[in-house]
């Protein structure tokens, strides 16, 4: 059972009835056979329940005239809501943010992806460990201070504290474990920076095409699927562009309509790509009927995460299903239509892409040791060789580079 309300007064926020059929997408993602979807216009919600009264009896007759063992809220829930629904209803309850946390966990693959997911899934339980004792006893009373209290701790108090010891020592083991992870992805974002290359990131909502986009520019054979968070972990290749311009393209974690904070927090390194990376390619869905709420949502999360001054350009994906006269981004957006999967309108796409970078190309005139010939050679893969003459041991090199390599000609140049 899929249940959603709509509050009073939202504005720019995503219709209940298309939330609930993003949810839905979700559920069927996660491997779930959705019985039945409900919905309720609030001004608020109810505090024990999250929905009113005789919307609880709905939902508790429709799901067992229809055989559903589970209720999924497209909402957060609290977890005095989420016991006190599981009671009423008689069915197991989850909301939004433990349906994606199951989604991310099915989907990892990686070893920092795992740590990360795990590191959320803990940390979304830590507050909820009472409902997995609710029926245990637990006494309370006695006068006093903490005299009064001994000796009468019920069997699953104790068990409740033990839990809770234990999530936060596997929660410190965890981050650890992560944090040991992150400086090896640190070290080795290092070493991608000494080779000249600016990056690219390929950002937008989940399902928005940014993987299959990944495919046809650069052949990484990235899994794709008309699903939600088909793709996970980072994925970065090499990409030539007109012009002999490399850069570093990198494939990322789609985004969603809010999607969990802890899984944000705990994505953090894996996002980094999308933070330092030099532009951003916006995927959107064209041919999606809520494209321009769900750009703004991607804005949003980019805001978020520190990346929201990157310059970008909007990428227009799935030209051939959009109908005509359809979205049109602000003019002031460099915007390429393209079909990822048809193979349309790339071309333009690495112009476009290749022009932002042509500033970055400086001509640079140094003398090097003819042994560098490995500094010649990236010249030549980076940029375009004007002149090379070798005499008594040296060269004298002149052409034209990025930034970066001029750098590096510059600092082994014999002076």
């Amino acid at each position: 059972m899929l249940v959603g309300i709509e509050l009073a007064g939202q504005n720019g926020a995503i219709a209940s009835e298309d939330s609930l059929g993003e949810l839905d997408a979700l559920a069927a993602s996660a491997g779930a056979r959705v019985a039945a979807s409900v919905s309720q216009k609030l001004k608020h919600p109810d505090p024990r329940t999250f929905v009113g009264r005789g919307k609880v009896q709905e939902v508790r007759t429709i799901a067992h005239e229809r055989g559903a063992t589970l209720a999924i809220f497209d909402d957060a829930l609290s977890p005095a809501q989420a016991r006190n629904l599981e009671k009423e209803l008689e069915l197991r309850v989850i909301d939004r943010s433990q349906l994606i946390l199951d989604i991310f966990a099915q989907r990892a693959r990686t070893l920092e992806g795992k740590l990360q997911v795990e590191i959320a899934q803990l940390s979304y339980l830590q507050p909820r460990l009472t409902r997995q004792w609710a029926h245990l006893s637990r006494q309370a009373g006695g006068g006093g201070s903490a005299g009064g209290r001994i000796g009468i701790r019920g069997p699953g108090e104790t068990q409740l504290e033990v839990d809770r010891r234990r999530v936060r020592e596997r929660l410190t083991r965890l981050r650890q474990r992560l944090g040991e992870v992150e400086r090896t992805r640190t070290i080795q974002r290092r070493r991608r920076l000494e080779v000249p290359y600016p990056t690219v990131a390929l950002v937008g909502y989940t399902n928005s095409g940014k993987s299959t986009l990944m495919n046809a520019l650069t052949e990484a054979e990235v899994e794709t699927a008309d699903r939600p968070f088909s793709t996970l972990d980072p994925t970065i290749r090499r990409l030539r562009l007109p012009g002999k311009l490399t850069v570093m393209l990198a494939d990322t974690v789609g985004f969603i309509h809010r999607l969990p904070h802890l899984l944000v927090q705990a994505f953090k390194a894996t996002l980094e790509e999308v933070r330092t990376a030099d532009l951003l390619l916006h995927v959107v869905d064209a041919s999606a009927p809520l494209a321009a709420e769900r750009m703004e949502i991607v804005d949003r999360v980019l805001e978020e995460i520190g990346a929201g001054a990157t310059s970008r350009i909007i990428v227009m994906n799935k030209i051939d299903l959009a109908p005509a006269g359809g979205l049109r981004p602000a003019a002031a957006c460099d915007t390429v239509a393209i079909s990822a999967l048809r193979g349309r309108g790339l071309d333009e796409l690495l112009r476009e892409v290749a022009r932002r970078f042509s500033a970055w190309r400086e001509e640079v005139s140094v003398m090097l040791p003819a042994a560098r010939g490995d500094l010649v050679a990236m010249a030549r893969r980076d940029g375009e060789v004007l002149d090379e003459e070798y005499r008594n041991g040296t060269v004298a090199l002149r052409a034209r580079v990025s930034a970066p390599v001029a750098g590096r000609l510059r600092k082994a140049a014999i002076a």
